[in-house]
């Protein structure tokens, strides 16, 4: 299967990369700020928005896997000016897309938000829905098949955001662990080798054909129980210090989770499950992999 990935170096899509190039041939566009070397792939250097490029763009591809695409015209842009031919192109959207304020979990067919919030966080969800849509227009007039994946918190190995790995940090580093002792929001991690193995499972799959997706266990995380993963996978010494979320704002220590339960929203992932088989290891295993990789940069 030949496939082209549309960023790929850094995070979700480094790890499909790695997955993916194991058993197909891989093209991957980015603007090379991070390596793909040795892992078997090819790389072109662009940046994305650059017409001029994908005019020169000839070669055929059963599968575009984009995960980097943010601004309304990204895909356009690609498709418009592209002269081979694509099977499949899946986006890599976002859970966030939904429309805030509903109760319950939310599935695919949840209205997605057509309001837009103020800074980078609004611009975001903003562009992730205009691109949905945009990714049935520019699909729809090409007979191409397209897919949907909305991952929810993304963790793992090679995430620098300041997320698990800022207390994986603290606690190889400073030999401190923060506890954030009134948070009471919830959230959903999916490990990210899982959500590459299902982006795997969606190639040229034709019961993905048409269809979108969650990404997320059911399993509902809180603080308390990120930090209690944390610790048992924890093999150096540390003092656990109580903080409050203003205390913790105070000193630096990231927050990168809903801390209430007005902030929360919840998802359901039983279709990808369902129809495709979609996995997720438990959080203790999942975190315990990650504070080994993460062991290993910051030692």
């Amino acid at each position: 299967m030949k496939i082209l990935v549309i960023g790929g170096s850094y995070f979700f899509g480094r790890v499909f990369v790695m997955q993916a190039a194991k058993a197909h041939e891989v093209t991957v566009v980015n603007r090379g700020t991070y390596s793909l070397a040795g892992m078997g792939v090819q790389e072109k250097k662009s940046d994305r928005r650059d017409e001029a490029f994908w005019r020169s763009w000839g070669e055929d591809y059963d599968v575009i896997v984009d995960f980097c695409a943010y601004e309304k015209g990204d895909i356009a842009k690609v498709l418009r000016n592209m002269k081979g031919s694509v099977t499949q192109y899946i986006l890599i959207s976002t859970v966030d897309v939904y429309e805030r304020g509903l109760s319950g979990r939310k599935r695919e067919d949840t209205p997605l938000e057509t309001r837009v919030f103020p800074g980078e966080a609004g611009a975001y969800i903003a562009g992730k829905a205009a691109l949905e849509q945009e990714l049935w227009e520019e699909c729809g007039r090409r007979g191409m098949e397209n897919t949907i994946l909305r991952p929810a918190v993304l963790y793992g190995p090679f995430n620098y955001a300041p997320r698990e790995s800022a207390y994986i940090q603290l606690m190889v580093q400073n030999h401190v662990l923060p506890r954030i002792t009134d948070a009471s929001g919830a959230f959903q991690f999916v490990y990210v080798k899982d959500a590459a193995d299902a982006v795997v499972k969606c190639l040229l799959n034709p019961r993905a054909y048409g269809e979108a997706y969650n990404l997320c266990p059911e399993e509902t995380v809180t603080y308390d129980l990120f930090l209690e993963a944390l610790k048992k996978a924890a093999d150096v010494e540390y003092a656990e210090i109580p903080l409050t979320a203003a205390q913790a704002l105070q000193q630096g220590v990231p927050l990168p989770f809903p801390l209430t339960e007005e902030e929360s929203q919840l998802y359901s992932g039983e279709k990808g499950r369902t129809e495709l088989d979609f996995q997720y290891i438990s959080l203790e295993e999942g975190m315990a992999r990650t504070y080994r990789a993460f062991k290993g940069v910051y030692s």
